[in-house]
């Protein structure tokens, strides 16, 4: 198993489409076995999701989301667990002891720059990087 956090500064940072970094973790036996933090290079939304899969990702750990990236995790076989913050390392020991505190339901849960939140806009209309259901 190996899984993705969205990073930075060691939390879990709140918006996966602008995700500058992820901690990656190599889990074997239930246990961690080696964790990296790895850049994004300035990848964004839409091709974030393949840059999990070229990394071997098949579980992601993330604050909001929007409805566009769900879509592509699902497509690649990528668990998703949104809705999640505080310390990246605490929330994978927490996933591993099956104790995470995430909300499934969680889609774009932050604020953009402008000052517009997910709920000024439609369902579905891609503003700031924000789509899907609200």
């Amino acid at each position: 198993m190996k899984i993705a956090v969205t990073y930075e500064n060691s939390q879990v940072f709140q918006h996966f489409g602008h995700c500058g970094q992820f901690k990656l973790y190599k889990i074997e036996n239930g246990a961690v076995q080696s964790a990296q933090v790895v850049d994004t290079m300035g990848s964004g939304h839409g091709a974030l999701a393949g840059f999990l899969v070229g990394h071997g990702v098949d579980t992601l750990i993330c604050g909001g989301i929007g409805g566009g990236a769900r879509t592509a995790l699902a497509e690649a076989g990528i668990r998703l667990y949104p809705g999640v913050s505080g310390d990246a390392d605490a929330a994978v020991t927490a996933l591993l002891s099956d104790s995470l505190i995430f909300d499934p339901d969680t889609v774009c849960a932050h604020h953009h720059e402008g000052g517009h939140t997910c709920s000024d806009h439609a369902c579905h209309e891609d503003k700031a990087g924000c789509s899907g259901n609200h």
